[in-house]
């Protein structure tokens, strides 16, 4: 009967671990399919921005497309790759980067259109931008309690986390050209603005241990209009407040060292997301 005893004890036991070596080897492949926040997710971030901002203006420009037509065609694009990106069973840095980039781009044209087709004022858009991703994340906390990155491990907090990055992307492209243009700040202005704005919550969140959930997330919507505000800056005509390189060469050069990053960040594994990793 002891022999029995312990052969059934053993055998649960045996279960019980499988299960749980099972559900952390499902939870670490949802977790990898979020970078790990080191310097090269703000810098490949804000590159992302920038090149959200002067893409979305060239494509404008030089294909005659319409922005309607145009935010269709890339919102067919995105949904592609946020398809892919849903289906991976971990973190590809070119998957999630690319789906950051459209969403980037997808983001600064829905703010375009309302703002140049519907005649809505950017001070309206940016309010009611602030709005909408104040209630996402409020469904979504009130849905998971928690809006760490880190603690996507279902398709419906992936889904909460894409959402939002949309809203932030759109939010700050209103936000950027308010300051630079509604409120004539300039691009210059504008940049120096935004970075205050994170070096300031940078500070807060080290010095004066301000929650790190609440610090990535502040610093991710201001990361927006900052990119557009450097976008801006490099491409616009010097008259208009801008260096005058055009939205060809600022793109180029951004989307190569988006590239030279991604492919750096693939090869070494750099920001990889360990399991225990948490905000």
């Amino acid at each position: 009967m002891a022999t029995a005893h312990l052969s059934h004890n053993l055998v649960v036991n045996t279960l019980n671990n499988m299960q749980a070596n099972n559900a952390s080897s499902t939870a670490k492949k949802m977790l990898n399919k979020v970078p790990e926040i080191t310097i090269y997710f703000w810098i490949i971030k804000i590159l992302c921005t920038t090149v959200g901002e002067t893409a979305a203006d060239f494509l404008g420009t030089h294909f005659n497309l319409g922005l309607t037509k145009l935010t269709l065609i890339m919102g067919a694009f995105l949904a592609v790759t946020l398809f892919l990106q849903f289906r991976a069973k971990k973190y590809i840095p070119g998957i999630y980067w690319l789906a950051v980039v459209l969403l980037s781009i997808f983001g600064t044209l829905i703010t375009d259109n309302l703002t140049d087709n519907f005649g809505i004022s950017l001070i309206t858009t940016t309010v009611i931008f602030s709005i909408v991703l104040a209630v996402i994340f409020a469904a979504w906390y009130w849905s998971e309690k928690t809006l760490s990155i880190h603690s996507i491990v279902t398709t419906k907090r992936e889904a909460f986390y894409w959402l939002a990055i949309l809203f932030t992307f759109a939010l700050g492209t209103a936000a950027g050209d308010l300051t630079a243009e509604k409120f004539n700040l300039g691009y210059l202005t504008s940049v120096l603005i935004f970075a205050g704005l994170i070096a300031v919550v940078t500070v807060a969140h080290l010095r004066f241990k301000l929650n790190a959930v609440l610090a990535f997330w502040i610093a991710y919507i201001f990361t927006r209009p900052l990119g557009a505000s450097i976008g801006d800056y490099l491409s616009q005509a010097k008259a208009d407040g801008g260096l005058n390189l055009g939205t060809v060469k600022t793109s180029s050069l951004f989307l190569i060292a988006i590239l030279a990053t991604v492919i750096y960040l693939a090869i070494t594994k750099k920001d990889a997301t360990p399991v225990s990793t948490s905000i």
